[in-house]
């Protein structure tokens, strides 16, 4: 088999991998393990070479690119932190919505393509917290258009089409709360300063409301008071 050939084989493999995921997901945005594989059939390198080019302009993402930085903590640790800071805060989020941590891959980093999913997969639960946005559906789809607007690519915006089409055919109920989420978080995306590549550990001490504020999240972070519908596992994630 030669290279076009076997080129064109896996174009179509990964299609067909995204196709499945894409229809799973509709059906039932909580299915975490079909938001992954979506992942996967979109975030090939050719696809993510667009938004890692434009990351690598700004200086503290081109930081985060060289340095490999992961993002590790101890929950515990965090716990231990003066009340209100953004590590104990952070702590608190993700026990009282039962978030575990370690049901997010640890995606090898070995490249900056490779690098770029791997780091949003380990910040995604400290951008809910820092946005404000829930971990329901529609604070999930809310945080993707926050996505969208940070920097460019395909993921967010099909995951967001997804949320649309099962907020069409199951979601009618909650479709104003959705829809207001979204709107927030392109507005909020839009005038925040770039999130991707901060070294997070060096804020878990500073309070939350300051480091909101250093990075223009503080009005429309808390302009989220709805109450949240907790699901039985995570819902829609990057």
């Amino acid at each position: 088999m030669n290279n076009y050939s076997h080129s064109k084989r896996m174009n179509i493999l990964h299609a067909a991998k995204g196709i499945k995921a894409f229809t799973a997901i509709v059906r039932d945005p909580n299915r975490l393990n079909e938001v992954f594989a979506l992942r996967e059939a979109l975030g090939t390198e050719e696809r993510l070479a667009a938004p890692v080019a434009a990351l690598r302009r700004h200086p503290q993402a081109a930081a985060a690119f060289a340095e490999k930085r992961r993002l590790s903590f101890d929950l515990h640790e965090l716990r231990r932190l003066p009340e209100g800071s953004l590590g104990r805060a952070f702590a608190k989020f993700l026990t009282e919505n039962h978030l575990d941590p370690a049901a997010i891959p640890r995606l090898e980093a070995a490249t900056d393509v490779d690098y770029f999913s791997a780091h949003l997969y380990e910040t995604h639960d400290l951008w809910h917290l820092l946005t404000g946005f829930g971990v329901d559906v529609a604070g999930e789809l809310g945080l993707q258009a926050f996505y969208a607007t940070q920097f460019p690519g395909g993921l967010p915006m099909v995951i967001l089409a997804a949320g649309f089409f099962n907020t069409l055919l199951h979601g009618r109920d909650d479709h104003e709360a959705r829809i207001a989420e979204i709107s927030r978080g392109f507005a909020l995306g839009r005038d925040a300063k770039l999130l991707f590549g901060v070294a997070w550990p060096d804020h878990w001490a500073r309070p939350l409301d300051d480091v909101r504020a250093e990075f223009g999240l503080a009005a429309l972070a808390s302009a989220s008071t709805r109450p949240v519908a907790f699901a039985s596992s995570r819902d829609l994630s990057l």
